[in-house]
């Protein structure tokens, strides 16, 4: 299917978007996982999973606004997102958390092998990309880790 470098353009920021709200979403349920914790295990949690995620986040964001702007698009701003029910437990919160950051990274994986960042993209979007997934990239093995502590 032919497309204008535009149209390319535009494909690529709401892909990344869908993306991006996923990580907010594992963001919402590590942030309510948190306050169901001890202060040693929520210790943990900030800083094996929430950090990371957040700096995905935020990098997502920002790689997100720059190409944007650099090709003329209306800058998209994301909102936070819900962690669902309030009857979830941590194992169910942390889960839903590891469940959405593996979306994310799969979303941008297919970006990534759709070439797409590399006929209408530049530099900086591809780099930001690869970003985004090195720090999601670790949640599951570490979640599990913190998981096994839980309830101990």
């Amino acid at each position: 299917m032919a497309y204008t470098t535009a149209e390319g353009r535009g494909k690529v920021l709401d892909d990344f978007a869908r993306a991006t709200d996923q990580i907010a979403i594992a963001l919402a349920c590590l942030g309510e996982a948190y306050e169901h914790l001890d202060e040693h295990t929520a210790d943990m949690l900030e800083q094996v999973l929430f950090r990371p995620v957040q700096l995905a986040y935020g990098r997502a964001q920002r790689v997100h606004a720059e190409f944007a702007r650099r090709y003329e698009f209306p800058v998209r701003t994301f909102e936070a997102q819900s962690p669902g029910l309030q009857s979830q437990t941590v194992h169910d919160l942390i889960g839903k958390a590891v469940e959405a950051a593996g979306e994310a990274d799969r979303l941008i994986g297919e970006l990534q092998d759709s070439m797409l960042p590399v006929e209408v993209g530049d530099p900086e979007l591809r780099a930001g990309l690869s970003q985004v997934r090195e720090l999601l990239d670790g949640v599951p093995a570490r979640a599990r880790e913190l998981v096994r502590t839980v309830g101990r």
